[in-house]
């Protein structure tokens, strides 16, 4: 009877982690920093090798016109983390000193700002970010604040701090590494960064793989300056910036391996993407836009429209190219989604994309909206994309306004080159009102 007893408890138990694991699908975001349309081997390079990224976009769904919400880092990780335009959190330039945080500002994301793992906690999922954050590097900002039970990583950039060369001695960049809220190594040997960034995210997914857990994985490459580990080093045709991009692969295939030798692959739900287009101006040591417009810092396609990779054996179709429309914006809306968990109570911008990802059928985007700063410079609403504002970066030229606006198909024309705007006043017309009722509806949010 006692070995009844016992029997039918273990069962009860191993059938209630089941049930909530059903309920409640862990969640990954890979998140890399500065990398291009064209730097996967999937998306069309020629010699940068990514078998794993290419595997698991075989497995799954591969999206081609994805967008992230701004063409530079801090807006683009507050959009993303927070489902919002990130002029709503204040953290753009025109409200913040820079376009991005710098080691001397003292702001950051708001507390009452909520991020999906914030949202995810109505579920008790285990929370960890690893890498770079730079949403603010002061405790009150840090990832513990916003949801997160853990974090491993440096808190901005990996170019900033930097100490100039003295006394014989070469420069360098100070960036710390940090546990929690305590500094653990500066400057942070950055040929490790990637590998102790995996070793992390896989222990993390090993200790908690009996609960539903979110992890946030946000490389700090590759954006410069660029660092591989020895194992890396000079292997890719593309030079060191392809040797960064084929361990940020190798990465990627050790949490695909490990979710699947720990049964979890079937009830995770994996997210790759870029936090902005390539930094061109660094040349060599910068990605490829492709067939896409200029790069990072602009509102050009080559800014913001990125790769975007969903793995989820059993959910995700296999093999599937996306292109519909769709947004880093979308993300937390369809994550609470899947996890059967309410939204904040806040305005979200983005929208539940679960029918994209499981191939079920179209959805009628809505408009959305190029910000630069706390300016609309562009318009993307269904195969059209109207240029009000244009404007150069590094350095940045004087910013150009279009009466009347430059007007893409970007189904026909992904590269803008062609501008139909003479041709579809009427387009034109709809697209200008599209703007201004955002622009009204917003209201003193832009006023700032």
């Amino acid at each position: 009877m006692k070995h009844l007893l016992t029997s039918a408890i273990f069962l009860f138990m191993s059938l209630s982690v089941m049930t909530q694991n059903i309920d409640a699908p862990n969640v990954i975001i890979i998140f890399v920093d500065d990398m291009g349309y064209g730097d996967l081997s999937c998306y069309g390079h020629p010699t940068i090798r990514t078998p794993h990224i290419d595997r698991m976009a075989n497995e799954g769904m591969r999206f081609t016109q994805f967008y992230v919400a701004a063409s530079v880092c801090t807006p683009s990780r507050a959009g993303l983390l927070t489902g919002r335009y990130p002029i709503r959190t204040g953290l753009v330039g025109g409200i913040m000193r820079g376009r991005v945080l710098f080691p001397n500002d003292d702001n950051g994301l708001q507390p009452d700002e909520v991020t999906i793992a914030e949202v995810l906690k109505q579920k008790d999922y285990k929370t960890m970010a690893v890498g770079k954050w730079h949403l603010g590097h002061l405790p009150q900002y840090l990832p513990m604040v916003h949801g997160f039970d853990d974090y491993f990583g440096i808190p901005y950039s990996n170019d900033m701090d930097y100490i100039p060369a003295k006394d014989g001695q070469p420069g360098y960049c100070n960036v710390p590494l940090m546990y929690n809220t305590d500094i653990i190594e500066r400057p942070a040997n950055q040929h490790t960064l990637t590998r102790r960034y995996t070793e992390e995210a896989v222990n993390f997914i090993k200790n908690n793989k009996e609960d539903p857990f979110f992890l946030y994985l946000a490389h700090s490459m590759p954006h410069i300056p660029l660092f591989a580990s020895s194992e890396f080093e000079g292997r890719s045709k593309r030079g060191l910036y392809g040797d960064v991009l084929e361990e940020l692969d190798w990465s990627t295939g050790q949490i695909l391996n490990t979710l699947k030798e720990l049964l979890l692959d079937k009830r995770t739900l994996v997210i790759f993407t870029s936090d902005n287009g390539p930094w061109l101006v660094q040349k060599q040591n910068g990605g490829s836009s492709g067939l896409l417009k200029e790069g990072k810092g602009t509102t050009w396609e080559g800014g913001q429209r990125v790769p975007m990779i969903a793995w989820w054996p059993g959910q995700v179709p296999e093999g599937e190219v996306n292109t519909s429309l769709s947004t880093s914006l979308d993300l937390l809306p369809t994550i609470a989604a899947i996890a059967e968990v309410d939204l904040p109570d806040k305005i979200i911008d983005g929208q539940n994309i679960v029918p994209l990802l499981r191939n079920e059928e179209a959805i009628d985007h809505a408009p959305f909206m190029f910000y630069r700063g706390n300016k609309i410079y562009a318009v993307r609403m269904g195969p059209w994309k109207a240029h009000f504002i244009t404007q150069t970066v590094y350095p940045s030229g004087p910013p150009k306004y279009h009466n009347p606006p430059l007007l893409y198909d970007l189904e026909n024309d992904p590269s803008e080159k062609y501008d139909l705007s003479a041709m579809h006043p009427d387009i034109i017309k709809t697209m200008t009102d599209v703007k201004t009722a955002h622009e009204k509806a917003m209201g003193d949010v832009l006023k700032n």
